[in-house]
């Protein structure tokens, strides 16, 4: 009888890692971070930047290695530039790139320094 249990238990789980893979055991291992870390979901982040006067704005920062070009933003019929970019959970260090000027958020988070210890906007994502 106790064998006979212990096998259905076994045929449930293995059922339930099939149907469930984010359940399973063999999903991650140990000392790996859990598949469900904060750290490995992206949220959607909203950057506006008002400037009616320019022809081109980017977004560049940490997340996007600092490449200009990463991160076009859209010009809004009020003058506003926007654009959403998934962000990992932590802290990050933006810019915005008016007509190829830096230019800070004024509705950051946070100013910090980057590696040439230059003034930076702050973003939290969490």
């Amino acid at each position: 009888m106790q064998r006979v249990k212990l096998v259905a238990q076994v045929g449930l789980k293995k059922q339930l890692e099939e149907s469930f893979p984010m359940y399973s055991s063999r999903s991650h291992t140990a000392g790996s971070p859990s598949r469900y870390s904060a750290k490995n979901f992206a949220i959607p982040v909203n950057f506006v930047c008002y400037a009616p006067e320019a022809k081109h704005v980017s977004v560049v920062g940490d997340f996007n290695d600092w490449q200009v070009e990463a991160h076009p933003m859209k010009r809004q019929l009020d003058g506003a530039w926007m654009i959403q970019i998934a962000l990992s959970h932590g802290h990050h260090r933006y810019l915005f790139l008016v007509d190829g000027k830096v230019r800070l958020d004024p509705r950051a988070q946070g100013v910090g320094r980057n590696e040439r210890s230059e003034r930076v906007s702050l973003i939290a994502v969490s």
